[in-house]
C-alpha cells in the first residue's frame, strides 16, 4: 500500500510560505465537489481528485501516472517544524517546497533551509513566488504555463533574469536547477516553479510536480504496512483544556487504535502510556464552537493526530512514537541517546527545544569541525554554566553555550554574568553560528590589539642628510620611515648594536605617538651622539627582545608581507650580534 507523501514548506520570513499553504488549501476548498480537503492535526490532506482536477492535463503532458491517495501538507511552515519531523537517518518529510521571493532570491534563512534539507537528504522544489509583482505582469489565475503565454516579451525577459539569478545561487550551493518546463532530469536538477500564491498563479504546477515527483522517485519510501506497527514523530506537546498534556503526532507508517499502549521519548526516559483518545479537528461549522475535536477509533498513515494519554507531561517534541514493546523502548532510547551528547570533549554545550532542532544544529557544528561537550533538550540550567567554565579556562573559544530555540534559566543568566561565560541565543541556527563567529573574530582582534600594544613593532628608518637638529642629550635628527611603525620608547640599533631610545617624535612641529611608512619626522634619541654612534644616511632598526619574536609569530597575519620580512631581518641581525658577542 502507498501512503500520501508528507510535504513541508520552508523559506525566508516574508517569502510567502503561509500564502503557498493557503493557496493549496484554497484550491482544495474551492473544489469541495471534487472531494474536499481533510484537516488533520498539524497537517492538511489534499486528495488525489483535487490534484487531478487542477493539473490533469499537465500530468498527462509530463507522463505522471498518479497512484498516491493524495498529499499531506504539514501546516506549520519553517525550519523548526521540518527538523522536528525527524526519524533515524533523515526526515519523515518526503519532499519540501522552498519558497523564495523572486525579487530577493536565496536569502539567509532560505540558504539555511536548503543546508538543512541537504543534511537530511530531502529533495525539494523551489517556488519562485510573487511573479505578479514583476513590472507589467498580466494577471491570469491558474496554470503558470498558460499565464506565460500572455506575457509581453519584456516581462518574460525580466522573469528569465530572475530565474537565472536563482539558478546561479543554487549552483553555488551545489544544486543544478532549471525552470520546470526546461528540466531534463528531475533526479539531478531542482525544479523551479514561478508562481504567485496571492493571485493563485502556478498552484496547479506546484501540486502536479509535488505529486508527480513523489510518485515517480519516492514510491519505495511511500510503501506502508496498513495494519503494521505504528511509526510516528511527536510534532508538538500541548496542554488542552479538559485533556491535560497531549501530543500532536504525524504517523508515517502503520496504524494506531484507542486503547493501545505506546512508547514515547521523555525528558527523563521513555514514557509508556495507553491511548485514551485519538482526536482529529472538527470540520469548520460542525458542532458547538467549544468542541474542537472529533474522536476517532483508529488512524492510518500518513496522518496527523492528537493523542490524549496519561503521563505525557515530559514528552519530547521530535521523539519517535511506537506501539509499546521492550524492543520499541530500546529503539527510542538508542535514537535519543544517538542525538544527545555527553563527552569529555573540549567544546561547547548545546541545548535546543526539540530533538530535531538539536540534531540540526549538531549536524551544522559537525560540518564546521566543532566538537561538542554536551547536547540536550530543554532550557539552559545553572549547572551548564558551571560546567562550561572549566572548558573556557582551557580554550575561551570552545567554552561557550549555544541556546538554539530555547530559554536560559534566570540562575544560569546570573551565573553566566558573574563568571563571564558567553551564551549565544537565537532561533535561527545560521544567525546563532554567525554571532559566534563574529564574537570569536572580535575577541581574536582584541587579543591581537592587546599583544601589539605590548610588543616592540618592527621598524626601519633612514637618517636624512642635512637634518641634524641637535647632536646629543638627546640627539635630534630628521628621519624617513622606510618600513613598519616608529613608536616612542623603543630602542634603536645599527648592525645589531643598540644606539639609544626614542624619546619623542615630531611631525610638522607637533608631537605624535607614532610615525608610519613614508613619513618624514624629527626624532629625539636618548644616549645617541651624532658623529659618534649616529651618522647621516644611517639605517636604524627597532631592537626586538629575543623572547618577543615567538609572540610576534602568533600574530604574524597582522603584518604586511614587507613588515613580516623586516621581522625576519631584525631577528637575524639580533642573532648575529649574540654570536659575535
Amino acid at each position: 500500500m502507498i501512503r500520501k507523501p508528507i510535504i513541508t514548506v520552508l523559506g525566508h520570513v516574508d517569502a510567502g510560505k503561509t500564502r503557498i499553504l493557503d493557496s493549496v488549501r484554497g484550491t482544495a476548498v474551492a473544489e469541495k465537489e471534487a472531494g474536499g480537503i481533510t484537516q488533520h492535526i498539524g497537517a492538511t490532506e489534499v486528495p488525489i481528485k483535487i490534484i487531478d482536477s487542477q493539473a490533469g492535463e499537465l500530468l498527462k503532458k509530463y507522463k505522471f501516472d498518479l497512484q498516491i491517495p493524495g498529499l499531506l501538507f504539514i501546516d506549520t511552515p519553517g525550519h523548526e517544524a521540518f527538523t522536528t519531523l525527524r526519524k533515524r537517518g533523515g526526515s519523515i518529510a518526503d519532499l519540501a517546497v522552498v519558497v523564495v521571493d523572486i525579487h530577493k532570491g536565496l536569502q539567509e534563512q532560505t540558504k539555511e533551509a536548503i543546508e538543512i534539507l541537504k543534511s537530511y537528504k530531502t529533495p525539494f522544489i523551489l517556488a519562485a513566488n510573487k511573479v505578479d509583482t514583476l513590472q507589467g505582469w498580466t494577471l491570469q489565475e491558474g496554470s503558470i504555463s498558460e499565464s506565460l503565454k500572455i506575457q509581453r516579451p519584456e516581462v518574460i525577459e525580466s522573469l528569465e533574469t530572475k530565474i537565472y539569478e536563482l539558478v546561479g545561487q543554487l549552483h553555488t550551493m551545489g544544486f543544478p536547477s532549471e525552470r520546470f518546463d526546461r528540466v531534463t532530469d528531475f533526479t539531478k536538477e531542482v525544479t523551479i516553479i514561478p508562481m504567485s500564491a496571492k493571485m493563485k498563479v502556478g498552484t496547479p504546477e506546484l501540486l502536479m510536480f509535488i505529486a508527480g515527483l513523489s510518485q515517480k522517485y519516492l514510491e519505495k519510501k511511500l510503501e506502508v504496512h496498513e495494519k503494521g506497527n505504528c511509526k510516528g514523530t511527536v510534532l508538538e506537546v500541548k496542554e488542552e483544556k479538559g485533556l491535560g498534556k497531549t501530543i500532536d503526532v504525524i504517523i508515517y507508517d502503520g496504524m494506531l487504535s484507542v486503547g493501545e499502549e505506546i512508547a514515547v521519548g521523555g525528558k527523563n526516559g521513555i514514557i509508556k502510556t495507553k491511548i485514551r483518545a485519538l482526536l482529529e479537528p472538527k470540520p469548520i461549522g460542525e458542532g458547538s464552537p467549544n468542541e474542537k475535536f472529533n474522536n476517532v477509533k483508529e488512524i492510518h498513515a500518513a496522518a496527523g493526530v492528537k493523542i490524549a494519554a496519561p503521563n505525557l507531561d515530559d514528552a519530547l517534541s521530535g521523539s519517535p512514537v511506537r506501539h509499546y514493546s521492550s524492543e520499541a523502548e530500546q529503539e527510542i532510547k538508542d535514537e535519543i541517546q544517538k542525538i544527545k551528547v555527553d563527552s569529555d570533549a573540549i567544546g561547547p554545550i548545546v541545548r535546543s527545544n526539540t530533538l530535531g532542532s538539536l540534531e540540526a544544529i549538531l549536524k551544522l557544528l559537525e560540518e564546521r569541525g566543532i566538537k561538542v561537550k554536551k547536547a540536550d533538550v530543554g532550557e539552559i540550567p545553572r549547572k551548564d554554566v558551571l560546567e562550561i567554565e572549566s572548558v573556557a579556562e582551557k580554550d575561551q573559544f570552545k567554552g561557550v553555550i549555544f541556546a538554539f530555540h530555547t530559554k536560559i534559566s534566570e540562575p544560569a543568566k546570573v551565573e553566566a554574568k558573574k563568571r563571564n561565560v558567553k551564551i549565544f541565543e537565537n532561533d535561527v541556527v545560521y544567525r546563532l553560528l554567525e554571532e559566534y563567529e563574529e564574537w570569536m573574530q572580535g575577541e581574536k582582534d582584541k587579543d591581537k590589539k592587546s599583544k601589539l600594544s605590548n610588543l616592540v613593532m618592527p621598524v626601519k628608518i633612514y637618517v636624512m642628510p642635512n637634518h641634524t637638529f641637535r647632536n646629543s642629550k638627546p640627539a635630534i635628527v630628521g628621519v624617513k620611515v622606510v618600513e613598519g611603525k616608529l613608536k616612542k620608547e623603543i630602542k634603536l640599533m645599527k648592525n645589531g648594536e643598540i644606539i639609544g631610545k626614542v624619546k619623542a617624535i615630531q611631525n610638522e612641529g607637533k608631537e605624535i605617538d607614532e610615525a608610519t611608512k613614508g613619513m618624514e619626522v624629527a626624532v629625539s634619541i636618548a644616549d645617541a651622539i651624532v658623529e659618534k654612534n649616529l651618522f647621516e644616511k644611517d639605517e636604524l632598526y627597532s631592537h626586538i627582545p629575543q623572547k618577543q619574536f615567538s609572540e610576534l609569530m602568533t600574530i604574524i597575519d597582522s603584518f604586511t608581507p614587507e613588515e613580516a620580512e623586516l621581522i625576519d631581518e631584525i631577528k637575524k641581525m639580533e642573532q648575529q650580534e649574540e654570536v659575535e658577542a
